[in-house]
């Protein structure tokens, strides 16, 4: 079994982590480790954004397509900043109305030394979900990439168990929060001068 389980179906659907819990699953996001947990929209395999070899670890158990992005959950507008993007006054405006929420908002993302996060791309999608529970992680831990917890192609978990049965002890912790189903978040594309174009309609209505 995985190193750490935390929560019950019946006491997590409300996503109510005690504090050790939370600290624990805090600490061990810090040291790089992978984890599954639920998002603010299904259940995701969660990893430091901030770490090449932890997002390289989470496209090899996800047997995701290496060329593909991965979304990164962020608890605010100043996380941004670690990934050298800077803001205009007509995008920051329009986040600020729109997060936090289901949505997902691409935005360049040029140095090269993020290439292991946006593949060559030069863009990548952000969002900073409504749980309370997952921002308060985010804050500390930093964040976090959470692509859906499943193999490239298949079906996303919508249980711990269906998790387990595509990543066994793998990870390092599981989160169980019950049965999750949901529509994946709205993706949006946001230039500087505000307007946007949605890539993909979703949990949220932009």
């Amino acid at each position: 079994m995985a190193d750490y389980e935390f929560g019950t179906i019946e006491r997590m659907e409300a996503l109510d982590l005690t504090f050790e819990e939370t600290d624990q699953i805090i600490k061990l996001l810090k040291s790089g480790k992978v984890g599954v947990m639920p998002t603010d929209t299904i259940y995701g395999i969660v990893g430091s954004a901030l770490s090449p070899e932890t997002v390289e670890r989470i496209y090899t158990l996800r047997k995701r397509d290496s060329t593909k992005p991965m979304i990164v959950l962020i608890s605010s507008l100043g996380d941004l900043q670690k990934f050298g993007i800077s803001l205009t006054e007509k995008q920051k405006s329009f986040l600020q109305k729109i997060w936090p929420n289901p949505v997902s908002v691409v935005l360049p993302c040029l140095q090269e030394r993020f290439s292991y996060l946006h593949r060559g791309k030069k863009s990548l999608a952000f969002r900073m979900p409504k749980s309370i529970m997952l921002l308060n992680i985010l804050e500390k831990a930093g964040p976090l990439v959470a692509p859906s917890a499943n193999f490239e192609d298949s079906k996303p978990a919508e249980t711990i168990a269906e998790a387990k049965k595509y990543f066994e002890d793998n990870v390092s912790f599981y989160v169980d929060g019950g049965k999750l189903k949901s529509k994946p978040s709205t993706i949006v594309r946001l230039y500087k001068d505000g307007t946007r174009i949605v890539l993909r309609e979703g949990a949220y209505r932009v």
